[in-house]
């Protein structure tokens, strides 16, 4: 005589077996999401050396900065020769750009640049890749505006920095004129590039705002490009990787107003474009700064 399966006790059993796996899976893609958000929120710290603004006998101040909320940032200052002041904001996971200071400071423009908070020598323990940075830029802003024989301006950023300074300038209309290199148009499209398993995004922004306090959607370039007019902005960007897949020049170019440039490579890098075209961008950069600062 055959035994008699028990039904009840196989659905059970199976059943738990289901559950188990299901609970595994949350917890592993809770586990793997926390970590890779927590990687973010808190990037690597690279201090600045400033050699190479001493091999070109730049000189400059180290100053401090201090953000609305109460972070101190470390940064340099040079004074314009010229009345017009360029700010220089730096990408994620990097520091002042030193490059592009030389490259101001000798065409007679006074330079700003600090490390954004949680990088570089500043304070700060998050990075929120544009919400809380805009504070960091409105210091330097602050500060550029209180120095004697500053007349005008301007802004300079790259990457997590060109975004963070067209949207401060969207809201500061002492920003007469931004040069946005490599910039995102939103850090939900970031969000998409970076974490391509889509069912993870909801815990990824769950994570994060729930870190840092700071609100993915209310980082939206594209949005508000258009009220920097009639301010001019121009953009750049190498159109590789990322600039591809979100489309971000021409989408920003898009949606700012008159007046306006774009400048796109093919071929190029993130924030590739001055490496690979260094005499063309320092004539394009510097007329745009020339035309809109100074009026020449």
């Amino acid at each position: 005589m055959k035994p008699r399966i028990n039904f009840r006790y196989v659905f059970n059993i199976f059943s738990a077996i289901i559950v188990s796996i299901t609970l595994a899976i949350l917890f592993l893609s809770s586990y793997f999401t926390y970590s890779w958000t927590q990687s973010i929120l808190h990037p690597a710290r690279f201090s600045p050396t400033g050699n190479y603004l001493k091999e070109n006998n730049i000189e400059y101040q180290d100053i401090e900065l201090i953000t609305k909320d109460g972070i101190k940032l470390s940064a340099w200052y040079t004074p314009p020769k010229n009345g017009a002041v360029i700010l220089i904001a730096h990408g994620y996971n990097d520091n002042r750009t030193e490059s592009l200071y030389v490259l101001f400071a000798k065409h007679d423009y006074g330079v700003l640049a600090w490390d954004f908070r949680a990088h570089g020598n500043s304070e700060g323990e998050i990075s929120t890749l544009g919400y809380y940075e805009q504070l960091d830029v409105e210091a330097a802003l602050d500060f550029a505006l209180a120095q004697e024989g500053v007349e005008h301006i301007g802004a300079w950023g790259g990457s997590m920095g060109a975004s963070t300074v067209l949207l401060t300038a969207s809201e500061r209309n002492e920003i007469k004129a931004v040069v946005a290199d490599s910039a995102y148009p939103s850090l939900e499209d970031v969000l998409k590039l970076n974490m391509p398993i889509e069912f993870l995004h909801p815990l990824v922004k769950f994570f994060s705002e729930t870190q840092s306090g700071a609100q993915i959607e209310d980082v939206n370039v594209e949005k508000v490009i258009g009220k920097i007019s009639p301010r001019a902005v121009f953009i750049i960007d190498g159109w590789y990787g990322g600039a591809i897949l979100m489309n971000s020049p021409y989408r920003l170019y898009d949606s700012a107003d008159e007046p306006k440039q774009i400048w796109v490579e093919d071929g190029v890098p993130h924030l590739g474009t001055y490496a690979y075209h260094p005499q063309r961008y320092e004539n394009r950069v510097i007329k745009f700064f020339d035309e809109h600062l100074l009026n020449k």
